[in-house]
Formats: structure tokens, C-alpha cells, sequence
């Protein structure tokens, strides 16, 4: 969650579309644009997995252009649909056969044919002929009942149709239904009603049972035959009220020897629903057909459509009716009768294309329920749904808020990935039908909302926030401020800091015996390697004053460490200009050298000046003592002093204590001390024991024993007889005993002067 601190904002927005999402899925704000993407993408993975090979047991006896031509133009006479039907029955011995056609009116082919010849006939032969033609229009009128005694015998199913109550007047007369009235139970209430039919006329329904034709389109209104209903009920007035099967169903049954389905019901969190329908053929295991509530099946498509398709034989029906088939040529298969002649308006539109032959759509829900090959819905598929949105929204608006830009399209595309290859592995091994485009649209909308924030926003805010830090800043401190740019400003506040001052010695008298140029090129390459130093350690320089560098440390970045961090930085600084010192002096210019003064305690930072002019920078009586502290070390023949604070929370270096003082502006004292080494388990044992000796004089001095001090203190100036320190000290008490203090007197000396 620190990670996350100051995107509050951003993880807000790409959580955005995980709430349309969540709203498309739970049903709240159905998005059509999600339903049709999730459509596309089902027809698209139809179409790449069918099997595309053949399936030899069915075979569709096409009502084709070729066979309009040479037997005429539909309706034909029925006397040729009966010789069609026993030609398929008894010569070529099917298993099963299917019309995908209705008969709903009486044969009137034949009579119209008659009473065309009679118009046509001279009015000599008028008389003579009648009788003979009404002989043969009585023979014409036998026609039905020829093709219903060719359909009586055989495993024939004709086709009906159900239309909506008030679309057209019910017309010939409905088969028994599959399963009676009482099974019509309340958890059955999804199956489609229906109060009007078109189905055969009686003398042909009675002599074969029937499935209805009808298919379902998408409620996207494309007009896609993605669905089939296996099942409708039936409660209108012309009837018998019930449950009827679809055509294929029908057939298959007539097929296998399967009994009537058995309804099976599944408890979900709103009732029970229609899970599957049960059906026990003659021979092999129960078949258990996977249907949604309204008892309709995904159509498992086998392949392309049409003769030329390769997923189904077609045989054209004139050579059919001409006997060109070898006797048994079509045994043992199941016979479908239908139209791909575009005159007679049967094509559908299907995942798979186009022009689709209705009769094709039955083959292939035949073909599935013989393989077992089915496509279904989970029943609890949004609950799957809302899981993996909720779970790819919570991890993208975390990812893609931390990640850069090219990693989080790359987050974004294996999301998409994941979500596409999961789908197609349920819909591979198990036939499962996952919906996708509200996970798929929540990640891309996400990715979208996230980076245009980022860029708009965020990058804006760190443009702003590089403009304004840069310069003082160093580049890894600027780079860890724009991972969360909210989180900086330059608006004013108090909290402990570390404060450094470094000052170039005898500046005035070197600028006096220096030509500009050359004094600028000094001050450019010593300002040049301080400022690196100050930048190494994650300082923030202030300001440049003259022949001073200012920084500090614990802004606008939070440094627990800010104290450790200046001393070190200091310690380097130093070294620094000794090094510059040395190649100086070989090159015959002057000497240089500095002062440096360290404090930390509370001050005020931020955007401070006036209307014209304004910086980032500290002011408080913290930074003035540092100020004052960085004149003093020359006095100690030193180059860096720091204050107690400092020295506190830097512990982890070697000190040495230098004095308590009374800077100008101060009336209480304060101890200083400089830094010696990176710690006391590094120091050499002649440096500890001589910061022992020294912590003697120390005490003595400051309890007034000025002898013992003295004495004390003479092997210190013995063994280093160079060090200022010392000899200040060896001073200051010749000076004590001349004149001691006042009996008032604290131990700390007063400076008056920087």
C-alpha cells in the first residue's frame, strides 16, 4: 500500500471500468456493445474449432437448383414426394428421415396441372376428353394419401412450425406431444410458450410424428442461428397442450430408439432452472443434453456450409427420384430432406457464414447429439464472470499504476491473453461457453484510463515537479519524487533537518591577485566537485552564495538518515578540496581550502522570496547556527564543526568534541564537535587513546581545574605539536590564569563574529 501512496487517484480511474463491468455482468446496464463482442468472439471460435470433416452417418437430400430444374418448380406434386420417401426408405434403406419441410395444405399441384391440360384442350376433343381427365384429377386428389401411406411404415418425422398468438390462425393439425401437460412444472417457466402453429394437414399427421422447425436468433437482433430450442410447450386452442421436440431431436430419437427426454433440474441462487434433458437410447449410456432455461442447445456446427462444405453428403433429390443411387447406396444413415435452392428463402445466417442451408443446421445438432459433442453455458457463469473481473481489475489498477508505460501494455496483453486462453482451453476440453468481452473491454478500457492519467496527470505533475526540483534536487532523489509526485511541493512546512554551509578560505585575498576568468574557472571546478559530492549523498543544494554552497538534507524527500548523510557528504567534501588543493599547488596556483558548518534541528522549508524571485530553501535559527558554526573551524583548525543534534543522530562516526560556544544571535551554549571517522570500531588505538586524553582535558577544563587540565593536556601538544586545537586550548588557559572567569561562567566561549 506505500507503493500506492499518492495514486489514489489514478487506481480510482482504472477501477472505473471494473465497475461498468461488474454492472454489464450482474445485469444492472446491459451493454449491447459487450454482448456483441462477446458473439463475435464465440462465432470466431466456432468457426476455428469445428471438427470440419465429414460425418457418414447423415446425409441431406437436397431440394437443390438442379432438381427445380428438372422436376419443376415447388411445391411438387405429392405423388413424387411419396415416391421420394419410399425411394429413401425402402430401396436405400435409412435409419431415420427427416423433413425439413411443411405441409399445412392439401395437394393442389396436381388438380392445378389437370385444369390447365383441360383449358388447353380443343373444343372437339372437349367432350370426349372430360372424362378421362376427371378421372385422372381423382387419381391426382389420392396424392396425399399416397404420401402418407409412404410415410405410415418407415422412421419418417415431418416438420411444423410454432408461431406467436395473433401472428396467423393455427392450420392442419399438431402431432402428440413428447411430454404431457403436467411435466409443464414452475421451474420450467424459461421454455419458450407458443399459442399457434403451422403444422401438416391431418391425413399426413397422422401418419408420422413431427419437430417443430423453429430457430432462435441472438436477442442482438444480428439474426445469427447461434441456438436451437429442443423443446416448446404448446397451451393454445387446436392442440394438445404439452411439450413438443424440435425436428432434430425427433429424428434422433426415431433414430436410436430413445425414449421421450426427461427434464433435469439444477438449484441455483435464484431456483431451480432447466440444467439438461435426459435421454436413454436403445443401445449405449444415457445421453444427457446440456440446455440453458429456455431448453434451447448451442448448434455444435460441424463445418462449412452447403454441398461443397465437406462436413455433410449432399444428394441432390432428382437423382434420388431417378433411382441414380445404388440400391442400400444410403443404408443405415439418417436421411434429412431440405432445400439450399435460394428461391426457396430456407438459408440462415450462422457463426460459420452466410447462406447457410437451414436442413444443415438440424445435421448438425443430429451430428452433436450422436457424438455427444456439445457447446453449453456454465449456470453459474457470472458468478465466474465477476470473479475474474474483480480480480484482473484489482491486480491491473495496481500493476499498471507502479509499472511504466511499455510494461503495462505488456501486463495489459497478458491479461487479455489469460482471459482469451482460459476460454479457449473450457471451450476445448470441456465445451464450455465462457463470456469474455466485459473481462476483455474492463481490460483494455482500464489500460486506456490508466495511462491517459498517467500522461495527462501524473507526467504533467512530474513535468512540473522535475521543473521545480531539478536544479535542486540530485537525479535519483528527482527520480524517487516522480514515482508519486503528489506526495511534493513546494508549499512551506516544519520538520528536522540537516543543514550544511561550506566556505572557500582566504577567498578575498585570492580574488584580489586573480583575474576574473581565472577566479571563475576556480570557483566553477570547486562548486562543480562539491556539488557532485552534496549530490552523491542525496543532498538538496540550496543556493550558491559568492564563494558558499548551501544544502541540506531530509527535503523535499523524507531521509531518516538525513544526519548520517550530511556528515558523510562533509567528510568527502573536504577530501574533495584537498585533492583540488594538491593539483593546485603542482600547477603553481594558489592554495584553497574550506570551512564547513553542520546543524540539524527543526526549520522551515519551501518556496520562499518574493513575486519575481522565489526558491526552495530553509530559513530558521537552525540554519543560522550553522552558518556561524562553519566560521568557527578555523579557529580549531578544522573544516567541518557540527552541532549536538547532529552528532546525535550521526553517532555511528568517531568524534571529537571541540568546545561549547556562544554564536552571535545565541545566548545559550552549544557543544560542537567534528567528525573523525566512520566509527569507533575503525579507529586506530593511538587516535582512541588520544580522544581519551582529550575528554580528560575537557572535563577538567570545564570543572575549572585549570592545573589539572594543563597537565593533562601538555602530552597532547607534545605528540601533535601542529594541531590548532591544542595549542588554542594551551592558550586560552595561560589566558585563564592571568584573568579567570567569572564565578557565572558556564564553559562556553563567546564568538561575537562569524
Amino acid at each position: 500500500m506505500r507503493l500506492l501512496a499518492g495514486h489514489g487517484p489514478r487506481v480510482a480511474a482504472t477501477l472505473v471500468p471494473v465497475l461498468l463491468a461488474l454492472l454489464h455482468v450482474a445485469g444492472v446496464w446491459r451493454l449491447p456493445l459487450l454482448d456483441r463482442l462477446d458473439a463475435w468472439i464465440y462465432d470466431a471460435r466456432v468457426r476455428a474449432t469445428m471438427p470440419g470433416t465429414p460425418d457418414p452417418r447423415i446425409v441431406i437430400v437436397d431440394i437443390d437448383d438442379a432438381s427445380l430444374q428438372r422436376v419443376g418448380q415447388w411445391p411438387w406434386r405429392r405423388d413424387l414426394l411419396a415416391r421420394l420417401a419410399t425411394e429413401l426408405t425402402g430401396r436405400q434403406r435409412v435409419a431415420a428421415l427427416g423433413f425439413d419441410i411443411m405441409f399445412t395444405e392439401p395437394d393442389r399441384k396436381a388438380g392445378e396441372e389437370l385444369l390447365r391440360e383441360l383449358r388447353t384442350l380443343p373444343a372437339a376433343a372437349a367432350d370426349a376428353g372430360l372424362r378421362t381427365e376427371i378421372d385422372r384429377l381423382a387419381a391426382a386428389q389420392d396424392h396425399d394419401a399416397a404420401f402418407a401411406r409412404a410415410l405410415a411404415g418407415p422412421p419418417a418425422v415431418l416438420g411444423f412450425y410454432f408461431t406467436p398468438a395473433g401472428a396467423a390462425p393455427s392450420a392442419g393439425r399438431l402431432p402428440v406431444p413428447v411430454l404431457p401437460p403436467q411435466a409443464d412444472a414452475q421451474e420450467a417457466a424459461g421454455i419458450a410458450r407458443w399459442h399457434s402453429f403451422g403444422a401438416s394437414i391431418p391425413v399426413l399427421a397422422e401418419a408420422a410424428p413431427a419437430g417443430f422447425l423453429n430457430f432462435f436468433v441472438d436477442e442482438d437482433d444480428d439474426g445469427v442461428v447461434r441456438a436451437v430450442p429442443m423443446l416448446a410447450r404448446y397451451a393454445g386452442a387446436g392442440g394438445a397442450a404439452g411439450y413438443y421436440e424440435s425436428l432434430a431431436l425427433a429424428v434422433y430419437r426415431r433414430a436410436v430408439q430413445a425414449p421421450a427426454p426427461v427434464l433435469r433440474f439444477s438449484a441455483g441462487a435464484s431456483g431451480a432452472r432447466l440444467a439438461s434433458l435426459v435421454l436413454a437410447p436403445a443401445a449405449g449410456d444415457a445421453l444427457a443434453l446440456p440446455v440453458d432455461p429456455s431448453a434451447s442447445m448451442l448448434v455444435p456446427y460441424r463445418g462449412a456450409a452447403g454441398p461443397r462444405g465437406g462436413a455433410f453428403r449432399y444428394v441432390s433429390a432428382a437423382d434420388v427420384l431417378d433411382g441414380r443411387l445404388a440400391p442400400g447406396e444410403l443404408a443405415g444413415r439418417i436421411a434429412l430432406v431440405g432445400a439450399s435452392a435460394p428461391g426457396l428463402q430456407d438459408l440462415r445466417t450462422t457463426p460459420v457464414g452466410a447462406g447457410y442451408p437451414g436442413v444443415e443446421i438440424h445435421a448438425s445438432v443430429v451430428s452433436g447429439l450422436l457424438d455427444r459433442r456439445f457447446l453449453s453455458v456454465p449456470a453459474d457463469v457470472h458468478g465466474y464472470e465477476a470473479a475474474l473481473v474483480l480480480l484482473l481489475g484489482a491486480g491491473l489498477a495496481v500493476g499498471l499504476t507502479l509499472l511504466p508505460a511499455l510494461p503495462a501494455a505488456g501486463l495489459a496483453a497478458l491479461a487479455a491473453a489469460a482471459v482469451l486462453g482460459a476460454s479457449h482451453l473450457l471451450h476445448l476440453r470441456h465445451g464450455l461457453v465462457m463470456p469474455q468481452a466485459a473481462a476483455l473491454a474492463m481490460i483494455a478500457l482500464a489500460f486506456t484510463l490508466n495511462m491517459a492519467w498517467g500522461y495527462f496527470v501524473e507526467a504533467r505533475a512530474r513535468r512540473g515537479l522535475a521543473r521545480l526540483f531539478g536544479t535542486y534536487v540530485p537525479p535519483q532523489l528527482v527520480t524517487r519524487m516522480l514515482s508519486n509526485p503528489g506526495r511534493y511541493g513546494m508549499h512551506a512546512e516544519s520538520k528536522e533537518l540537516t543543514v550544511l554551509f561550506c566556505d572557500m578560505r582566504g577567498f578575498t585575498s585570492m580574488a584580489e591577485h586573480m583575474a576574473p576568468a581565472e577566479l571563475q574557472a576556480l570557483l566553477n571546478r570547486v562548486f562543480s566537485r562539491l556539488t557532485e559530492v552534496i549530490g552523491r549523498h542525496d543532498g538538496t543544494v540550496d543556493k550558491y552564495m559568492g564563494d558558499c554552497v548551501m544544502a541540506f538534507w531530509g527535503a523535499p524527500v523524507e531521509q531518516p538518515d538525513h544526519a548520517a548523510l550530511a556528515v558523510a557528504a562533509a567528510l568527502e567534501m573536504a577530501a574533495a578540496v584537498q585533492a583540488l588543493d594538491a593539483e593546485h599547488r603542482a600547477a603553481g596556483l594558489p592554495g584553497i581550502s574550506v570551512g564547513i558548518g553542520l546543524n540539524t534541528g527543526v526549520m522551515s522549508v519551501g518556496d520562499m522570496g518574493s513575486a519575481r524571485r522565489r526558491s526552495y530553501t530553509v530559513i530558521g535559527d537552525a540554519v543560522n547556527l550553522a552558518a556561524r558554526l562553519e566560521g568557527l573551524g578555523e579557529h580549531y583548525g578544522v573544516e567541518i564543526v557540527a552541532g549536538e543534534r547532529t552528532r546525535e543522530l550521526a553517532g555511528a562516526y568517531l568524534w571529537q568534541e571541540l568546545d561549547r560556544v556562544k554564536v552571535k544571535g545565541k545566548e545559550r551554549g552549544v557543544g560542537i564537535f567534528t567528525p573523525l571517522a566512520p566509527g569507533a570500531a575503525a579507529a586506530a588505538p593511538a587516535l582512541a587513546d588520544e580522544l581519551r586524553q582529550w575528554q580528560a582535558v575537557l572535563h577538567a577544563y570545564e570543572a575549572r581545574r585549570w592545573s589539572e587540565a594543563e597537565e593533562l593536556l601538555r602530552p597532547l601538544r607534545a605528540a601533535h605539536e601542529k594541531k590548532v586545537l591544542y595549542r588554542a586550548y594551551a592558550d586560552r588557559l595561560a589566558s585563564i590564569r592571568l584573568q579567570p572567569p567569572d564565578t557565572d561562567w558556564d564553559g562556553a566561549t563567546r564568538f561575537e563574529r562569524k
